[in-house]
Parts: structure tokens; C-alpha cells; sequence
């Protein structure tokens, strides 16, 4: 959830489904019929032109549809979130470009509505008990977070309130915002791409069930009990309903904040290796994983600030409803791929893809070597051979440097470069999950700018090596 204070705020937000439906399909057929005209009036140009043309015309329809979501809000706007960060792989980019901007609405609910809901779910003579700040310390597009002090024991704490009926509404906003794409023509519908709704879906109903996220957050919790380098809030549950989470209020700094690129270079790489090993973790050891990439998830608590007696910079965590469990035979392909292309055995990994079928042994033995390749790739910062790194990849100590690398510019040239694209299949749902937090682990070490190999900590999981 955004961290950030939400500079709007409204006093409702529409959740009958009737009403959103209506607003939807209003919406759908009038983009439905300007793409009709479009393509009639394009027939006639020649390719270049009409490509270009319809490029055009295909942006400005996003762009439309995307106002359309955003005046809704709720899980519309969640449900577009959602598809903005995983639907490269089904949605024309020209939506899946209109729809991260969807990311930068922070309008929050008004405090009255927000009090009713507290007063209805918590009871007057519980929520006596605290002190809320009205203003919410963060907005995003299923609810908001409140600051409160416990007035017993003047305990900090923060109370992460669901918008009303927003869970209601999952199933018929999902539906009107498929419907809608299909209507205003801008993605064909198939089995992957219903499959791919389908686990739109399944997120959804787990972004808004706030007892597994306060599960969650718990087990979460213990499992980084004894790991000095990780804060979990702790979860209150008599303040917590099923559609309120009360957790300890954690402080720290944001990843981006100049008070953490102020700090040495050795303590920025620290905190980069804790998040890489975490990743390792989730993978290896839980197979549970958080998903969301966000950066408004995690915090930095710098060591001796605010009477923090830690001897150690810390990573804050943040809202697990995005966490997701894997089971060992999906984890098993995606391990063989990270360990053959650490060993640089690009047989293996062609096998590990053929597995998670998103490769083929119908293809050309090129493509699917040239594949491989590109898979191997990514594990650059953790190789054993770090001859072919590029210079401005590593720093006199032969440190790699995250940041200064690039990696994911360029891996992304080199799939383009190799024109597998036209064999490309679409991956399973759960890798596509997976890509964008292993994406989100780079991009949090590279914010940091924190340098250092990861070799030996991808060594101590694939093969359990002591001493690291």
C-alpha cells in the first residue's frame, strides 16, 4: 500500500454493482464504436499507415478506458493495477502502458466514512480504547491506513481499513472490467487469457480477505523471528475484523529516501544482500512468496535511530496480502533453471522451460538455445564466471554493481534481438508471478545501490554450502 499521503479524498465510493456495471459498459460500447469507425476509415491506407494508425488509435482507447477506471476506484482500480503489472503477456502494451499510470491514484476515503466502518466492525466501546489520527497515513485503491495510539499504554499502532463493499464487488468488477476490454476490442479473448482471469480473480479475493492476510502476516513473522535484519508489524487481533487490520505501527524510512543513500556503501550492500536472501528464502526454504513489487511495501529502519537499540540497518514488512504458495512441482523446474544456468549447463535450462511449457521441443534448436541464453542471463549478478560482465558492472573490488548494471534494460534488448518473441508461449500464470518479483528484487538492490556478488548466497541455497 502507498505510503505516500493521499492529497483527494472522496466521500464514497460506488460499489453497487449495478451502477459500476453501467458506468462500465456505457464506457465499452462508446470505445467499442470509435474502434469500429477507426478500422473502417483505416481500411484503405496502405500497412505502414495503418499500423501506425492503429497503434495510435489503440493508445487513445486505454488511455479513455483508463479514466473510465479510475473515476470508479475500489477493486476496479486494483483489478487494473493488477493487469498493468502482469498482463504484458496478454494485453496489447499500449494498455498495459495506460494502465500503470492507474499506480499514481492515491485518492483517499473521507474520515466519516471511514469512522463508520471502524464503529460498525469494532464496536463503540473498542474503538473508546484508541486514538485514531483522521488523516490516513497511506491511500490506495482497496483501503487506507490509519495512525492510532492505544490509550492504555500508549501503544503505536496502525489500523488498515477495507473500503465498504469493495469485496462484494470483486467478482462483478472483474467481469464488467473483462467485458469492457473485449467490447472496446482491445484484447482477444482465449483459454490463456481466461485462465490468466481467472488468477486475476483468485488475487483479488485474496487482496481483500483480511484474516489470511493477518495470518499471514503472522507466520511471516515467526519464520523471521531470530533474523535481526527483518521487522514484521506484529498483528493485534482484538482490533481486527474482516475488514480491519491492527498491526504495531513500524517506523523506518522509504527505500528511495535520502536518508538511506546517505548511508555507506557497505550498509546500503548489506541491505541489499538481506533482500536477495530473503527472495531465496521464499523460494528455496517456504516456496511462499511475496508477489508485489511495490516499493511502498518495505521500509528501512537505520540502526540507533529513533531509540532502535540494533546494532543492524533493517528491512521493514509490509502488507502480505500479495503473498502466493507454490507447489514443489512448479518450484521444482523454475530451481532446475536458476541451478543449470548457474552452471551454465543450457541443456538443463531448455528442459526446465519445456517443463514449465513456455518452450517447446517443437521449436528450431537455435531458438531454444538462444532462449536458454536469455534465461541464463539474468542470473548474471550471481555467475561463478564474471569474465563476460561488462565494465561498468563492477567496481574496482570486483564488486558487481546492481544499480550501474542495467541488467533488466538489457536482457530485455537481447530477448528482443533474438526474435524468439514469435515463438514465444505464454508462460504459466505462476511464473509470470514470479518474473516480476525476481524484477522487484533487482530493482530494490539497485535503488539502494548496493554492490556485491550474490553467488555465494545462491550457492548456500542450491547447495547448502557452510561458511556463507
Amino acid at each position: 500500500m502507498s505510503s505516500s499521503r493521499p492529497g483527494k479524498s472522496v466521500s464514497r465510493i460506488k460499489t453497487g454493482s449495478f451502477e459500476r456495471r453501467l458506468s462500465l459498459t456505457r464506457a465499452g460500447l462508446f470505445a467499442g464504436t470509435r474502434m469500429a469507425s477507426h478500422m473502417a476509415t483505416n481500411w484503405f491506407s496502405n500497412k505502414e499507415t495503418r499500423e501506425q494508425r492503429h497503434r495510435a488509435m489503440l493508445s487513445s482507447q486505454a488511455r479513455f478506458l483508463v479514466d473510465e477506471l479510475g473515476r470508479l476506484k475500489g477493486s476496479v482500480v486494483k483489478i487494473g493495477q493488477v493487469m498493468a503489472l502482469y498482463g504484458e503477456h496478454f494485453l496489447p502494451e499500449e494498455v498495459t502502458e495506460a494502465l500503470h499510470t492507474l499506480e499514481d491514484q492515491t485518492t483517499s476515503l473521507e474520515w466519516p466514512a471511514i469512522e463508520r466502518v471502524l464503529k460498525a466492525e469494532l464496536g463503540e466501546s473498542r474503538l473508546s480504547e484508541l486514538d485514531i489520527d483522521p488523516e490516513p497515513i497511506g491511500a490506495a485503491s482497496l483501503g487506507q491506513v490509519h495512525r492510532a495510539v492505544r490509550r492504555s499504554d500508549g501503544l503505536e499502532l496502525v489500523l488498515k481499513v477495507q473500503y465498504p463493499g469493495v469485496a462484494d464487488a470483486v467478482d462483478s468488477d472483474l467481469n464488467a472490467v473483462a467485458h469492457l476490454l473485449k467490447v472496446a476490442r482491445l484484447v482477444s479473448f482465449g483459454p490463456e487469457f481466461n485462465d490468466w482471469l481467472e488468477e486475476v480473480r483468485e488475487m483479488m479475493h485474496r487482496e481483500v480477505d483480511y484474516r489470511l492476510e493477518a495470518r499471514t502476516t503472522e507466520k511471516f513473522r515467526q519464520m523471521l523471528s531470530h533474523d535481526a535484519r527483518f521487522v514484521v508489524p506484529r498483528v493485534l487481533p482484538e482490533y481486527s475484523t474482516d475488514h480491519i487490520i491492527a498491526s504495531t505501527y513500524e517506523h523506518g524510512h522509504s527505500v528511495s529516501s535520502v536518508a538511506v543513500r546517505e548511508l555507506s556503501l557497505e550498509r546500503r550492500s548489506g541491505l541489499g544482500q538481506a533482500a536477495l536472501e530473503l527472495f531465496f528464502r521464499e523460494l528455496f526454504e517456504w516456496g511462499e512468496i511475496q508477489t508485489d513489487p511495490n516499493f511502498g511495501n518495505y521500509r528501512i529502519r537505520i540502526a540507533g535511530e529513533q531509540g532502535d537499540d540494533s546494532e543492524t540497518d533493517r528491512i521493514v514488512l509490509l502488507d502480505f496480502g500479495a503473498v502466493q504458495s507454490y507447489s514443489s512441482d512448479f518450484l521444482q523446474p523454475v530451481i532446475q533453471m536458476i541451478r543449470a544456468s548457474y552452471e551454465e549447463d543450457l541443456e538443463q535450462v531448455v528442459e526446465g522451460g519445456i517443463k514449465l511449457r513456455f518452450m517447446s521441443r517443437d521449436w528450431p534448436a537455435e531458438v531454444l538455445d538462444k532462449f536458454g541464453k536469455v534465461c541464463m542471463s539474468v542470473l548474471e549478478p550471481l555467475a561463478k564466471d564474471r569474465s563476460q560482465w561488462p565494465d561498468y558492472a563492477v567496481n574496482s573490488h570486483g564488486q558487481y554493481r546492481w544499480k550501474q548494471s542495467d541488467l533488466p534494460s538489457r536482457v530485455a534488448k537481447q530477448a528482443a534481438r533474438s526474435a524468439i518473441s514469435r515463438y514465444f508461449r505464454v508462460p504459466p500464470k505462476e511464473f509470470v508471478f514470479l518474473n516480476r518479483k525476481l524484477i522487484g528484487v533487482y530493482t530494490f538492490i539497485a535503488v539502494l545501490h548496493s554492490e556485491f556478488n550474490g553467488e555465494d548466497l545462491l550457492r548456500k541455497y542450491l547447495y547448502g554450502d557452510a561458511g556463507v
